[in-house]
């Protein structure tokens, strides 16, 4: 069994879970370092996914937020409504009006990735790029200034070839987010704020696979507008850490098995076959098999537990299992993708079971 490149997944991911309580501002600790993208979603309520991170920052003294579940612009909040600070073991969000980062009471989940916490320059593209770069656990946040040039190239600072894309404009409320990942290719596209099916073409990603120091874009406004503003977030697959692949269901509650080489912390599956919602679990919520409660990325609805099958899955030690007959996870001969990060490895970097360390 080969080695993990990580003995402590949670040292470059955490999920924590909090609730609300109506102040101005609330510290949320326990991730366990500085998160570089903090990913939030209200669980009780309606409200909007909300991503902040280091290389886009803060406007004042709130970051800047941007939405999952729609092709919205980023914006600060009035007010104190949102994300003041990175914190070194976690994160301070306020609330006045917003109910999506601390209303009293309500719950919400937090994801966490650490990237350098910190910036740089880089230049290996024909756009020069704003990344903080995480070469250990395969993460990089990259900002850009499109230039409308067909085949352009940005440079992400990985080291090696990004398996999972996210792309998002942040100045232009009229585009979706879009995603490249390695087991469809670079001639294929999925929109993360939306239901739709795989498409086909290259002129998103210019039909150029990523290098290990750069990805393309075409010349169009999803990707690489003039004077447009992105975010990216790039993911290189880390043995033992994370795993980008894909999956054929078979329409059971006795579904497939998704080998990882972990136990995974976090997993979000999307039908590449159909019309179908992405789906999101974690090991918090419930934190036990089944793990049937389900957030959507494309969605602003409160969490759901497997309502009308909807979606449920076992984390195991090594992977995961779908539990459920749903087209959305598990349709019979439909495509899946996934992407998942570990709470704990199978083997260590120095062979030693993970249980045993």
């Amino acid at each position: 069994m080969a080695y993990s490149t990580i003995n402590k997944p949670e040292d470059y991911f955490n999920t924590v879970l909090y609730t609300g309580d109506g102040n101005t501002t609330q510290a949320i600790t326990g991730v366990g370092f500085q998160p570089d993208w903090l990913w939030i979603k209200h669980r009780d309520g309606v409200s909007d996914h909300q991503l902040s991170d280091i290389v886009r920052g803060k406007s004042g003294s709130l970051y800047y937020q941007i939405q999952t579940n729609g092709t919205g612009a980023q914006v600060v909040q009035p007010d104190d409504d949102g994300v003041h600070s990175l914190d070194s073991d976690g994160f301070t969000v306020g609330y006045t009006n917003s109910t999506a980062w601390n209303q009293n009471s309500s719950t919400y989940a937090a994801w966490n990735w650490l990237a350098a916490n910190g910036t740089s320059s880089n230049t290996d593209g024909d756009i020069t790029s704003t990344v903080s770069t995480n070469t250990t656990s395969g993460f990089s946040i990259v900002s850009y200034t499109g230039n409308a040039t067909a085949g352009a190239t940005i440079g992400h600072g990985l080291g090696q070839k990004p398996d999972f894309i996210i792309v998002k404009a942040t100045n232009n409320a009229s585009q979706n987010w879009l995603i490249y990942h390695s087991d469809l290719g670079a001639g294929k596209y999925l929109f993360m704020n939306t239901t739709g099916a795989v498409t086909t073409n290259n002129n998103v990603w210019n039909g150029t696979e990523p290098t290990s120091s750069v990805f393309s874009v075409e010349s169009n406004n999803a990707t690489n507008g003039s004077g447009i503003t992105y975010i990216g977030y790039c993911f290189a697959e880390k043995k033992g850490f994370s795993k980008f692949g894909s999956y054929t269901g078979n329409g059971s509650s006795d579904g497939t098995f998704i080998y990882t080489g972990f136990k995974p912390a976090f997993v979000i599956i999307k039908d590449t076959s159909a019309v179908n919602n992405w789906r999101l679990f974690d090991n918090k919520r419930p934190a036990f098999n089944q793990t049937d409660k389900l957030l959507f990325p494309s969605l602003s609805n409160v969490e759901t537990v497997n309502v009308a099958g909807s979606g449920a899955i076992d984390i195991t030690s090594n992977g995961f299992k779908c539990r459920s007959a749903a087209s959305g996870i598990n349709g019979s001969g439909s495509t899946f993708i996934y992407m998942a990060f570990a709470e704990r490895s199978l083997v260590g970097t120095n062979g030693v079971p993970a249980l045993a360390r």
